[in-house]
């Protein structure tokens, strides 16, 4: 029977090479945009998360960034909390909810279209995180329409 030979893996230990970077790092030009949508169900799997982190560092990158939450993207907005709101029932619980207001305390907007957080999924304005900005139905598509005339970068989230 063949012996294992290699020694267990150690605290502290490196698997990849996290220091190279092949590409450039790309900053915004001033007045460049970026708009980051999210059609997502939060918690349904860690585009919510990755994706406002991409957010943050298109932000950090100097673009003037936008998130929009719509669909069921707008549960990624809301406000959360065991027992009470804004307790943290377990490590990692309300980490979508800091990285937005994070994101907001940095600079960056976030909208939820009012449609989706009333009628599909029963909550009203109240129940977003402070910040994020309630808009009809029919500014989703104009947001995205003119993040798209002024040249913006877009990344497009669907899941479901």
């Amino acid at each position: 029977m063949p012996a294992v030979a290699t020694p267990a893996h150690q605290k502290g230990d490196y698997f990849v090479d996290y220091e190279e970077k092949v590409f450039e790092d790309v900053k915004a030009q001033p007045g460049e945009k970026a708009l980051v949508t999210f059609h997502t169900v939060a918690f349904e799997g860690s585009i919510g998360l990755v994706n406002t982190l991409s957010a943050t560092r298109l932000l950090r990158k100097g673009f003037e960034t936008s998130i929009l939450l719509y669909g069921p993207g707008v549960t990624l907005g809301v406000q959360r909390g065991f027992p009470t709101l804004g307790d943290e029932a377990f490590p990692g619980h309300l980490a979508v909810n800091q990285r937005l207001t994070k994101f907001m305390d940095e600079g960056g907007k976030i909208y939820a279209c009012r449609f989706a957080l009333q009628a599909l999924y029963g909550h009203g304005e109240p129940a977003l995180i402070p910040g994020i900005k309630p808009i009809s139905p029919l500014d989703v598509l104009d947001l995205i329409l003119i993040h798209r005339r002024d040249g913006a970068f877009i990344l497009d989230t669907w899941t479901l």
